[in-house]
């Protein structure tokens, strides 16, 4: 078997490792968010259902559908990815991955593959579970995918970084804490930004997760607070610069080659 052909069995053998990682543990990794995400749902469309019309024509249980999708999406690829490494760091076992002639390319294969894949796990059976409660439109079903597919590959990458980063797990929790669940709070998930004073919706414009979910949700109503192709280039733009960022941490072995 040549090299070539030897590094491509190793990458689809790191994703489908990623994928078996969570699924066998789905009462965690699935279930427990799910369930997460639809008490938000009950409880903020108890309060707030009939109160507020975030866009024309679309009720607020609806305008929330969406934005919980997109945040457990978000959640669970950052979670897959970040947890995974860090575990093979702390563990000591990176090291067999870093003496295979797997290419760094074939690293982010199976890490952001598995980003990706518990992502759009998470999301997809929080939107099937809120479809008794919730009737949602469909306006554009290759945006949705598109954006849903771009924020996994965004957190995927971030969890990555944490990861490559991290020397505990205190240190990926931070970067959690305080960096990826601030920016997805604020990024509209729970309310419509242009209902903000003009200074909170600038400062708003600044959160790249904004524009993932403002995307994300356009996809169903084909209404948002910006343009969807503003927000498909913001989008786009991110996932390269941070796929490709992620891939030159891991060909120079930052952090983890000390």
């Amino acid at each position: 078997m040549g090299t070539a052909a030897a590094n491509a069995v190793g990458a689809w053998a790191l994703l489908a490792k990623e994928i078996r990682r969570f699924t066998k543990v789905s009462v965690q990794t699935i279930l427990a968010p799910v369930v997460s995400s639809m008490l938000f749902l009950v409880i903020f469309a108890f309060l707030l259902e009939g109160r507020l019309e975030p866009f024309p024509g679309v009720s607020y249980s609806q305008f929330l559908v969406p934005g919980l999708v997109m945040m457990t999406l978000q959640q669970n690829a950052f979670a897959n990815s970040s947890s995974s490494l860090t575990q093979s760091k702390i563990t000591g076992n990176l090291v067999f991955l870093m003496l295979s002639p797997m290419r760094p390319w074939e690293w982010l294969v199976g890490y952001l593959g598995g980003a990706l894949a518990r992502g759009l796990a998470c999301g997809g059976v929080v939107w099937l579970a809120s479809l008794p409660f919730v009737s949602l439109p469909m306006h554009n079903l290759l945006l949705t995918l598109a954006f849903a597919v771009m924020a996994s590959l965004i957190m995927g990458s971030l969890g990555l970084i944490a990861a490559l980063w991290a020397e505990k797990w205190d240190h990926v929790s931070a970067f959690q804490n305080f960096l990826i669940n601030p920016l997805t709070f604020m990024a509209g998930v729970f309310y419509s930004v242009h209902n903000l004073p003009p200074t909170f919706q600038a400062i708003s414009h600044l959160n790249p997760f904004f524009y993932l979910i403002d995307g994300f949700r356009f996809g169903f109503f084909g209404v948002g607070d910006v343009s969807p192709w503003m927000s498909l280039g913001v989008c786009s733009l991110a996932a390269l610069g941070l796929v490709a960022l992620t891939h030159r941490l891991v060909a120079i072995g930052w952090c983890i080659r000390q």
